[in-house]
């Protein structure tokens, strides 16, 4: 499997509390996904499933297992690669009793290709990614063109990719990258109620950030 060569993350503050380190350790095994080069069996992890939904870059958790819990008729992949908050989500599935999340730890960029299955996806969330405001970074930003149409492939027709951001021009970066795809209708929406708000939103929201939602339906 090959690795971008172009990261749009950077793993920070990567330090792993002792208890976050037995949790990955320890349930790993039970609630995640192995990385492997080949195709898995999403209906077969989730047979009763109404939509199953990719979560990309969960941060701590938070978000996905309030979604989980709140949609029990949903499944979600989770996403990630920052070690404190995959401890920290396995943590909360297992705690909470969570069984409609799986953790993959893994790049987006090698899970899709790699192991998911063209249109077997009813959605996919990208809440809040790294904006890399600098212009020179600016090619590190998760969502170009060829992320989107590598998500266009995932997806069922109908199925809609959901984005949030706290950076205004990342929100406007965003809507350009949607703009030049023919694969795509929507644009800004009000939050919506499956989304919660989570600490590090209402941090930004204390600093009068602006939150932008986007969400967009595949042809």
């Amino acid at each position: 499997m090959e690795r971008p060569s172009i990261r749009s993350y950077s793993i920070r503050g990567t330090r792993i509390t002792e208890a976050q380190r037995a949790a990955k350790l320890a349930l790993q095994e039970i609630h995640g996904i192995p990385v492997e080069n080949k195709k898995i069996d999403l209906k077969e992890i989730f047979p009763s499933a109404e939509k199953i939904i990719m979560e990309i870059g969960f941060g701590m958790g938070e978000a996905t297992a309030l979604m989980a819990v709140q949609s029990p008729q949903n499944a979600y992949i989770a996403v990630d690669l920052h070690p404190p908050g995959i401890g920290k989500l396995l943590s909360r599935i297992q705690e909470q009793g969570i069984t409609n999340i799986k953790v993959i730890e893994e790049d987006v960029h090698v899970v899709l290709p790699y192991m998911i299955e063209d249109a077997s996806l009813d959605g996919v969330h990208l809440y809040f990614p790294d904006p890399w405001p600098k212009v020179k970074h600016h090619k590190r930003r998760i969502l170009t063109p060829a992320f989107l149409e590598l998500i266009a492939a995932k997806l069922k027709p109908g199925g809609y990719i959901h984005c949030a951001t706290d950076w205004v021009p990342y929100a406007d970066s965003m809507r350009s990258v949607f703009s030049q795809s023919q694969k795509f209708i929507g644009g800004v929406i009000d939050k919506p109620d499956w989304r919660p708000v989570t600490r590090f939103e209402g941090q930004g929201l204390d600093k009068n950030h602006a939150v932008t939602d986007l969400l967009y339906f595949r042809n």
